[in-house]
């Protein structure tokens, strides 16, 4: 592979005008298509073969006013005012017949008829049906309900929204933490390269990349349904991979400059030797993110394959334009800064690092790994375990209004909701009878449902012959675990509440949806790890042709994501991050934990891959296992260090958003991708590695002969360019003596 690699480098080498002018063409394109298409993303989790969907199946096929989306309208009067005053009334009154105008919208509620005002009066609820799901109201109908709402507000009433839809519901991703984060990855660069051509190119590269998966993302929401969630995860993975993949190929390149290669012969060596670890790090992300539809969740994996194809496009730049870039970068990349107080002292610590990689501190670092290799291997496993511990407590669930902060409508409704009425009036559940149905019946099956533990409220909502419907309010609110033993309870005592409507009968609404998606994922998760880690390990064997390093790759992965896990329901669950992020403790989301074993695994590999292929390189050329260790160690550690805080500031920066569910993200990929990097792969990995020596590279001798070998350290691409270039030298002899 590294020969073909060498082949495509120098082609782009001496093709970088058409290279770049491909990319440039290939991201117009992009950015016209998506603008063209006007896709957007939406916030709309369906689960095939679950019982809340069957129920929404059911509902859009015989009663399909009661299946598409809907807004909880609640208008709120101040202290001591009643909303049955006759200057309320008016407005909201007012407001509600206004509502029933906008365009999708096919029945409204009336507080004062439908049992919608509060024990207290001070607060109505309004129920919006759309006759279409949350992704499919424009809106242009939810402005228009708002603007509604309009003589409400007039008259001093409080409106506030929530629902699976309402105004406002859509995410809107930032530029912020995207700029945040490019500004402090340029900044490492600079510290680490002290070149300001280097540190810029990973960086444009990078930034391309992103441009052309986030508007590829947009232009496919026009057709599929796609989660808000899906474009920051791949930003985070297009812009963190992107600098990545091309800082480890520069890393190569720049050393090989600074030790007098030529600039040509550079490029397309660092794409043959460090492009092959590229290679394998990107295959190991790609396969782990494509590996969310093994779970059988559509929204999960259309993100997996979002983010995969972020991944994917950085992987391609990185072969491809970043060799481009160093036809046009010529010894520029070697172009170090200098201070008049500290002349050239970037040129000195970079020219060390190249040429004299012992003096480094990562070779000052890895000796001390080395040398202290069983007492750093027991405090880095007993520290990890340590932070794995509140993990032990993980309680799963989709984010509902009170995890949001007060500056958000649905926040407002749902604390204003919960006050009045109760906390399960945010998250009411449908029962709905498949059947002709008598009005009686359905009464008494409302009668039958009040009974039931945690039930505040059941009464009939709709019966048009062909289905019934009874809502059901429960005392607790849509995340409470009391919320979900109900759902089951109901469920597990199907039969006898059959038999008091004749009909069967089925669970649905969108609090049911969500405890069934996060049952789901939560059934999934060891599917999911078998079949990703098992990939992964064939891939990392051949790569590394041996058993025990992948062996050793998957364990530090296990320990660190659970560190990662643990830290999250510390800060975000239990709640010991509310002033620090500003948040509301509340469950750990259901998809989160998923998504982190993919990207956190895919990411640790990356860095394996890096540490390990230089210690691998150094051992197939010296044989001396311990010290190959600490030569690997201290060559790669730099950049290693380098893209671990490209990524992890890059996560951090995200955590700068107003949504819980970002910040979570962010936050938990930050921790993850820290550790793994900073305690696992340039702590317990070199550590565990000098205790192994050479039994770590140890293969059966059927597996030298059937497996083939990919030779990911370039080890046979060297030898035979070192073969050309020594011909290339006698020929030259041979015609100056001639």
């Amino acid at each position: 592979m590294s020969t073909y690699l060498f082949r495509l480098g120098r082609w782009a080498f001496r093709r970088r005008r058409l290279v770049l002018g491909i990319w440039l063409l290939i991201a117009v394109g992009t950015i016209v298509t998506a603008i063209a298409s006007g896709g957007k993303t939406n916030d709309t989790f369906t689960i095939p073969g679950t019982e809340s969907q069957q129920t929404t199946d059911l509902l859009q096929k015989k009663l399909p006013a009661l299946a598409g989306g809907q807004t909880q309208v609640v208008f709120a009067v101040p202290g001591g005012a009643k909303v049955g005053d006759t200057a309320y009334r008016n407005g909201i009154e007012s407001a509600v017949g206004r509502m029933k105008t906008v365009p999708q919208v096919v029945s409204v509620s009336d507080p004062f008829t439908d049992q919608g005002i509060s024990p207290d009066q001070r607060v109505a609820l309004a129920y919006v049906q759309y006759n279409g799901q949350p992704a499919d109201v424009k809106d242009s109908s939810l402005d228009a309900l708002e603007d509604a709402n309009a003589p409400a507000k007039a008259a001093g009433v409080q409106v506030e929204y929530s629902g699976s839809v309402f105004p406002g519901w859509r995410i809107v991703v930032s530029e912020v933490p995207e700029i945040i984060g490019l500004c402090v990855a340029f900044v490492i660069l600079v510290i680490a390269l002290g070149a300001l051509v280097a540190a810029g190119m990973p960086i444009l590269t990078a930034i391309i990349g992103v441009a052309i998966a986030l508007m590829g993302v947009t232009a496919l929401a026009s057709v599929v349904n796609i989660a808000s969630a899906s474009t920051t995860v791949a930003i985070m993975l297009g812009l963190s991979c992107g600098i990545d993949y091309g800082l480890f190929i520069l890393f190569r390149h720049r050393n090989q400059v600074l030790r007098g290669m030529d600039v040509e012969h550079s490029a397309a060596l660092a794409a043959g030797t460090a492009g092959s670890s590229v290679v394998f790090a990107a295959l190991t992300v790609i396969i782990a993110l494509c590996g969310l539809s093994v779970v059988g969740i559509p929204f999960l994996t259309v993100m997996g394959l979002c983010a995969a194809g972020a991944v994917a496009i950085a992987l391609l730049i990185a072969l491809t334009l970043i060799p481009a870039l160093f036809g046009f970068a010529g010894t520029k990349v070697t172009s170090f800064i200098s201070t008049r107080l500290r002349p050239h002292h970037h040129e000195d610590v970079a020219k060390t690092s190249a040429l004299e990689p012992a003096r480094t501190f990562g070779a000052r670092w890895a000796r001390f790994v080395v040398h202290n290799r069983i007492v750093v291997t027991i405090a880095g496993v007993a520290f990890l375990l340590l932070l794995a511990v509140p993990a032990l407590d993980m309680q799963l669930g989709l984010p509902s209004g009170a995890s949001q902060p007060t500056s958000k409508t649905q926040r407002r409704a749902y604390d204003l909701t919960a006050e009045h009425f109760g906390p399960g009036y945010n998250g009411p559940l449908l029962v709905v009878a498949d059947g002709t149905v008598q009005q009686s019946s359905l009464v008494q099956l409302a009668g039958v449902l009040a009974q039931q533990p945690d039930v505040a409220v059941a009464a009939p909502l709709a019966n048009n012959g062909q289905v019934g419907v009874v809502r059901v309010i429960p005392q607790s609110g849509p995340n409470d675990t009391a919320t979900a033993d109900l759902v089951h309870e109901i469920r597990d005592n199907r039969a006898t509440i059959e038999a008091s409507v004749g009909a069967p009968i089925l669970v649905g609404g969108t609090t049911a949806s969500n405890i069934d998606v996060s049952q789901k994922l939560a059934d999934a998760l060891p599917v999911f790890l078998v079949v990703v880690v098992g990939l992964a390990f064939v891939l990392l064997t051949l790569a590394f042709r041996t058993i025990l390093v992948p062996i050793k790759s998957i364990l530090g992965f296990l320990l660190s994501v659970a560190a990662a896990f643990g830290a999250e329901v510390a800060m975000f669950q239990w709640g010991w991050g509310r002033h620090i992020f500003g948040i509301t403790p509340t469950e750990t989301i259901s998809f989160l934990p998923i998504i982190m074993l993919a990207i956190i695994f895919g990411l640790s590999s990356d860095y394996e891959v890096f540490v390990v292929s230089r210690i691998k390189e150094d051992f197939t050329k010296t044989g001396d296992a311990r010290g190959a260790v600490e030569r690997g160690t201290a060559q790669s550690a730099r950049v290693v260090t380098a893209a671990a805080l490209i990524m992890f500031f890059i996560f951090v920066a995200f955590m700068f958003t107003d949504d819980p569910t970002i910040k979570a993200i962010g936050f938990s990929f930050a921790v993850g991708v820290f550790l793994d990097a900073f305690v696992v792969r340039l702590t317990l990995v070199p550590a565990v590695m000098a205790m192994a020596k050479a039994k770590l590279w140890y293969h059966p001798q059927w597996f030298a002969r059937y497996v083939p070998d990919p030779d990911i350290e370039g080890k046979r691409l060297e030898e035979q360019q070192d073969a050309l270039w020594a011909a290339d030298a006698g020929k030259e002899e041979a015609g100056r003596k001639g």
